[in-house]
């Protein structure tokens, strides 16, 4: 049975009534359902508050206008049966006037009553908010209206491709997101990764353990910095890197496995040690992101995306204990880059 979804109380106005005849928001008190039970509080706000940006929610968890049980939480607190939360006034977007979500369907990987694995494309977010009006949860809600529940089991970057978990029940989303935070080799989520970086990497540095503080810079936008191991904000971090393929000092093709989940985190670690992801808008060398989206740092290639790519899963399936792997391939766009890389020739069209 579908878990009930506690919904916005700040009914929309009226169709083609004006914004100023919508009530004001109000303060609200909610108690936590068997449908948002095991939720992080911050996905659990932006289920409710649909269209206000994830930059403003996380500012008034910190601001400590949301209270659970009275007290102060955190953005990444565990939501429990029961629990009440206070939600302060927030205005929330007019459903009149939101476009919904197109129905999409992605290319499966596996697919049981219990869970979806999907290959996600690159320029597509995991879910709305921060600016996106909907992400690939929304599409695929979209396009399974008599689906009972979807849940996204953890995220990738909206420019990263590749293996994405969804959870097709509420006991499947619990398991798989407690295998995501345990520290049980036998239990725990490999993720593997495809990263084309700049320069050429050291053989011999395949360990990377420096803590990473995520904050909002002064646009709003979510960042991520290394910090000192004792810094009061940072969270230790461990990404383990192999060196796939060599392109000499120009490039490296990494394979990279992160033993922490932090928001982008191969993408600060690897800029930190001076090797940035090809592509990365936000941590990469941009003089060089437009050489190669413009074909002139590797002749005979445009490439105009980030190169992460999300290609092995390993996991217990949370409903049977079979131990599953899973891998998606190269999108089409990165194995041509490859290929310009190597001098190998195109084939004839």
């Amino acid at each position: 049975m579908k878990g009930k979804v506690v919904r916005s109380e700040l009914a929309p106005a009226a169709k083609g009534a004006a914004p100023s005849q919508r009530p004001a928001p109000s303060v609200r008190n909610v108690r936590i359902d068997s449908g948002s039970a095991g939720q992080r509080l911050d996905n659990f706000l932006a289920k409710i508050l649909k269209g206000v940006p994830r930059t403003h929610l996380y500012r008034v968890i910190r601001s400590g206008e949301v209270r659970v049980n009275k007290g102060r939480a955190g953005a990444d607190t565990r939501l429990d049966l029961g629990d009440e939360v206070r939600i302060p006034p927030v205005r929330t977007a007019d459903r009149s006037e939101v476009a919904p979500a197109p129905p999409r369907e992605f290319e499966t990987i596996f697919e049981d009553e219990h869970l979806l694995a999907i290959d996600k494309p690159a320029g597509v977010a995991v879910h709305g908010g921060s600016g996106e009006s909907f992400g690939v949860i929304e599409q695929l809600r979209r396009a399974r209206p008599a689906a009972e529940f979807l849940e996204l089991v953890h995220r990738l970057d909206k420019e990263t491709s590749g293996l994405l978990l969804i959870a097709k029940t509420r006991q499947a989303l619990v398991a798989l997101q407690n295998d995501l935070r345990s520290k049980n080799p036998e239990r725990a989520i490999g993720k593997t990764y495809a990263a084309l970086v700049s320069g050429g990497w050291p053989a011999n540095l395949k360990v990377i353990d420096v803590a990473l503080h995520k904050y909002v810079d002064g646009e709003g936008s979510r960042r991520v910095r290394p910090v000192a191991a004792d810094h009061a904000e940072g969270r230790r971090s461990i990404t383990l890197v192999k060196v796939a393929e060599s392109f000499g000092a120009r490039f490296t093709l990494l394979d990279v496995t992160i033993k922490t989940g932090r928001t982008h985190q191969i993408r600060v670690h690897l800029a930190h040690e001076g090797h940035a992801v090809v592509g990365d808008p936000k941590y990469g060398d941009f003089t060089l992101n437009k050489a190669v989206a413009r074909g002139l740092a590797v002749p005979g290639a445009r490439f105009d995306r980030m190169f992460l790519h999300a290609r092995r899963l390993r996991f217990t399936h949370p409903a049977t204990g079979e131990a599953l792997e899973f891998a998606a391939p190269l999108p089409e766009v990165c194995v041509r880059l490859l290929e310009a890389l190597r001098g190998e020739p195109k084939p004839q069209a």
